[in-house]
């Protein structure tokens, strides 16, 4: 059983109802999510399009990477996302952050995600839900925070149903 973390980020239609329902699949496929951070609003990346809502989520899986990733773009497919312009609007995706201590570097898959340290939308909600050193790292999401321009997060809701 690995623990993972996973980016959850939403800024076409319900972005709150993306986020939830994007949560529920995961179960259903054999990802246990056990935390959940809060749920932040941050300005897009690029900026000419709607804001997204962003959380993490704690999980335990048997998947590995691969069919994990599958899993998650599978979801993401689900709840209406299409190919598009990179970095593009979305109605969901999700990001492998971690998957235990596994590093892997391939074309399809890099564990940890290379951008954490970063994307300030990742390690705002990565804080409250992995306060200590993160793997690979050896530095908390504070500390890697600190190192950014103060950031866009704010604060949007609580995580649940």
């Amino acid at each position: 059983m690995a623990e993972v973390a996973l980016a959850l980020g939403s800024n076409l239609g319900d972005r709150r109802a993306n986020l939830l329902r994007a949560v529920e699949l995961l179960g259903m496929r054999g990802v246990r999510v056990t935390g959940r951070s809060s749920i932040w609003e941050t300005a897009p990346v690029p900026n000419d399009q709607p804001g997204f809502l962003n959380a993490v989520v704690l999980a335990e899986t048997e998947l590995d990477p691969v069919t994990l990733l599958a899993t998650a773009k599978a979801i993401e497919r689900e709840l209406g996302r299409t190919p598009g312009r990179r970095w593009g609007p979305r109605p969901i995706d999700i990001d492998i952050l971690f998957h235990g201590t596994d590093t892997i570097d391939t074309p399809e898959l890099t564990i940890p995600h290379s951008q954490i340290a970063n994307r300030d939308f990742v390690l705002v909600p990565l804080a409250e839900v992995m306060p200590g050193p993160l793997p690979v790292f050896a530095k908390s999401a504070e500390e890697l925070l600190a190192r950014l321009p103060l950031s866009s997060a704010t604060y949007h809701s609580r995580f649940e149903p």
